[in-house]
């Protein structure tokens, strides 16, 4: 069942619940949402052990693009929003540039009281292509001609998607559902900063002091693992973990096991209140 929330701007946030036990919330990657992603499958297998939040993000699934024009606070403000629906705190996963979302809302909101990260889409080093300086005018350009196809064709060749594959998708059912939420690909990549193309992230990057775990696909690509590496050194007290066998694409029944165990640790830990 979808439930709506109301951000700080007066945009209605799209959620849904699953399971019980302590809140977690799931923050996805571009251009996916509840009904479009990994997050369902992820969602029902974890509900065993905790109530899932799932939301979509601006400008995807039931959420419209806001009541204000995009902003990375907006992003944020949407995170708090579903999280007082959680009853005031929560614990946060987020996959790709959703990593890097979550790693934001995590330097801002107390609310968040431990976080798990997989695979932000950063480039710290040069074994991958450097995201072009002007690549997000690029795509501002192709958003505002109306040119959703093109903007999708131009992502997934940064991302590494054969040409062919592309061709193919361009033919399924797939494509079409993508280009519904083509125009947020710009906005994701605002969230990804000026960091992270080529060079690696700054200390103090995030001022994130919960409990972190960073991670990464044991098959994913160099530049990746690489990243993930990164971040946990960024992040003051971050676990670092590699998955083994996992692509960016992660198994639910794979990623599940390390979420329950990272987050069930903070409750066999800890103490009476004094």
């Amino acid at each position: 069942m979808t439930r709506f929330t109301t951000s700080a701007d007066g945009t209605e946030i799209a959620y849904s619940i699953t399971g019980s036990g302590p809140a977690l919330l799931l923050v996805d990657g571009a251009m996916c949402h509840r009904r479009f992603g990994p997050t369902t499958e992820l969602a029902s297998v974890l509900d065993k052990n905790f109530t899932v939040y799932t939301y979509d993000r601006r400008g995807r699934g039931e959420t419209g693009d806001g009541a204000t024009p995009w902003s990375l606070e907006r992003e944020i403000e949407d995170i708090d929003a579903v999280i007082e629906e959680a009853g005031g705190s929560a614990f946060v996963f987020g996959v790709s540039s959703g990593a890097v979302l979550a790693l934001e809302a995590a330097s801002k909101l107390p609310s968040i009281t431990r976080l798990a990260v997989y695979e932000a889409p950063f480039v710290v080093d040069d074994t991958y292509p450097a995201r072009p300086a002007d690549y997000v005018r690029t795509m501002d350009g192709l958003i505002a001609k109306g040119d959703r196809s093109g903007a999708l064709s131009s992502f997934m060749k940064l991302v590494g998607t054969p040409g062919f594959a592309v061709a193919v998708m361009k033919l399924t059912p797939m494509w079409r559902k993508l280009k519904l939420v083509a125009h947020t690909l710009p906005w994701d990549l605002r969230i990804l900063g000026d960091d992270g193309r080529g060079e690696k992230l700054p200390a103090g990057r995030w001022n994130v002091k919960v409990p972190t775990l960073a991670m990464d696909g044991g098959k994913s690509p160099v530049y990746l693992r690489n990243t993930m590496k990164n971040v946990a050194e960024v992040v003051e007290g971050a676990e670092h973990r590699t998955l083994a066998g996992q692509t960016h694409l992660y198994k639910s029944s794979v990623m599940a096991p390390e979420l329950v165990e990272f987050f069930s640790r903070a409750q066999r830990t800890a103490g009476p209140i004094a």
